[in-house]
């Protein structure tokens, strides 16, 4: 079915910022636009708003003047929702009530014109709820623009239960000649990105709770080890606590309580308190003319080790051995054991994996990082008993590639590498089950909230097994089921060996119990040659 034509009104109910962007971005596509809102002098208002931004275009020199005043003679408001009967689209964007979004769309239903759209935009209601007892529920569908809607380009398209496949592709197709980048999902909690997304603050949240590091630390390893635009205390802070905890509570909610979407205790006291971030003065973070933002934790010098051993292949963190060979640090390569660096004082830095330091004789875990030429920053761990020698030799080893180094607590699976396995999880998880395809998962994460990379390109990169052995071991030291793989994560190892054939010794499959391994005078797993 093709797209909607630009001849055909286009009609949004609700004047507030979101309305009048979803209205800017079809009025600029060439439709009739009509807004309507309960209130009749907001739509006015709305009108108004809208084009006063399209003047604005005008005279930055993006549109051409007889354009914006041809654009502006097609926007008008709706007194009545009876004035909105020609409207092949209309788009819902009111508050965020089933029985209000409900009233709304049955009334719709009995002015508009068969062959009509129907949309929500909400971004946490079930499409197939509110689509329920319309007379015909097969045009009804959800398209979630993301605010700045004129600014922003990704559109989710939501297939609710009863939306017929037709209706669906026609909206896909009048969005993508809007100009936007639709991505199709099946109605689930949180769409795409709202469900992808809670790793990304849930992770960070446990890391504090559990004492591993400070929020201005957790913040600064993801955004300089991890690639990702803002840290995710800084990023709730601008989009709100009480905001950021009422989508993760919905979430948790319409999955049954799953522990993999458990809300963070931390921030439902933040809420209490009433630091909800920016909007009150206080969040994570203290704002206002004089406060004083705290500053991650950034270890002091150490001299670095003129020479290391590579013990085996270093997999997502192969790259440091040529940044340590250019910053002058003679490298010994030995492909037996590992995989891990030994240090010049027996110590070993490994990349976590999920498990701790602590159970291990003298080691130091370093966390993935998105690049690590590119990273300005890499967090280390380490366990009780690791030496202090150990610890000054793997801070001063990054701080000779020209990185900043923070210490933190000896958490399993680091900051970004268990926040990354996360997204993977819930990436193959949401594709089996059909929410989305891998591909439109990856566009609506790195184009909804800028990440640097999508979970399935994350997953590429770092290996079919990666995601799946730091999970396990996660799980194994955080019991309960949040960090238990899912189904999908296993079962895509095992189809990707199967593209790749089968190991020399026949085995069937990358997930074999691993053999009993060495352990030192302590009972504790002396790394060495047992890996």
């Amino acid at each position: 079915m093709t797209a909607i034509e630009r001849s055909r009104t286009v009609a949004v109910i609700g004047a507030g910022t979101m309305g009048q962007g979803i209205a800017q971005v079809a009025l600029l596509a060439g439709h009739r636009v009509l807004i309507h809102d309960i209130d009749p002098d907001a739509a006015v208002a709305g009108v108004g708003q809208v084009r006063d931004r399209v003047d604005r275009l005008a005279a930055k020199g993006r549109l051409e003047r007889a354009d914006a005043d041809e654009a502006n003679g097609r926007i008008t408001a709706a007194q009545a929702v009876t004035e909105l009967a020609d409207a092949a689209l209309v788009i819902e964007a009111v508050v965020e009530d089933v029985t209000v979004k409900r009233a709304l769309f049955a009334a719709l239903e009995a002015v508009v014109s068969p062959d009509a759209l129907l949309a929500t935009n909400t971004s946490s209601l079930s499409v197939t709820e509110l689509a329920a007892g319309l007379a015909h529920p097969g045009r009804f569908l959800g398209l979630h623009f993301f605010n700045p809607a004129p600014l922003l380009p990704l559109v989710e398209v939501v297939s609710g239960y009863t939306t017929d496949p037709a209706a669906a592709e026609r909206a896909y197709e009048t969005v993508l000649g809007w100009g936007k980048t639709p991505v199709r999902c099946a109605d689930t909690p949180g769409f795409i990105v709202n469900r992808i997304a809670r790793p990304f603050y849930a992770e960070a949240f446990a890391v504090y709770e559990e004492q591993g590091a400070d929020p201005a630390t957790i913040d600064a390893v993801l955004r300089e080890s991890g690639g990702f635009k803002m840290g995710p205390f800084e990023l709730t802070d601008l989009i709100g606590q009480d905001v950021n905890e009422a989508v993760t509570r919905s979430v948790w909610d319409s999955f049954f309580r799953s522990p993999k979407f458990t809300p963070s205790l931390a921030q439902r006291r933040l809420v209490q308190s009433g630091r909800l971030g920016r909007k009150s003065g206080h969040g994570w973070y203290p704002y206002g003319p004089d406060a004083r933002l705290p500053q991650p934790h950034t270890a002091g010098p150490e001299e670095a080790p003129a020479k290391v051993t590579v013990v085996g292949d270093l997999g997502p963190a192969a790259g440091l051995v040529d940044l340590l060979e250019e910053a002058g640090v003679a490298v010994t390569a030995t492909g037996h054991g590992g995989p891990y660096i030994q240090l010049p004082g027996e110590g070993q830095l490994v990349l976590a994996d999920g498990k701790t330091a602590v159970e291990f004789a003298d080691v130091v875990y370093f966390d993935l990082a998105l690049d690590y030429r590119a990273a300005t920053r890499v967090a280390l761990s380490a366990g009780e008993d690791t030496s202090e020698r150990t610890l000054a030799e793997a801070v001063g080893l990054f701080q000779k590639l020209g990185k900043e180094v923070s210490v933190i607590g000896d958490v399993p699976g680091m900051i970004v590498a268990r926040t990354v396995a996360m997204l993977i999880d819930l990436t193959a998880d949401a594709v089996a089950r059909g929410v989305a395809t891998a591909e439109d998962i990856d566009t609506a994460m790195r184009l909804g909230v800028n990440y640097p990379l999508g979970p399935s390109a994350w997953h590429e990169r770092l290996g079919r097994d990666w995601a799946y052995d730091l999970l396990h071991h996660l799980d194994e030291r955080c019991p309960g089921g949040r960090y238990a793989p899912s189904l999908a994560l296993f079962k895509l190892g095992y189809a990707e060996d199967e593209d790749q054939g089968e190991g020399e010794d026949g085995g069937d499959g990358e997930f074999a119990v691993e053999p009993e391994a060495a352990y030192g005078d302590d009972g504790r797993d002396a790394r060495g040659d047992a890996r």
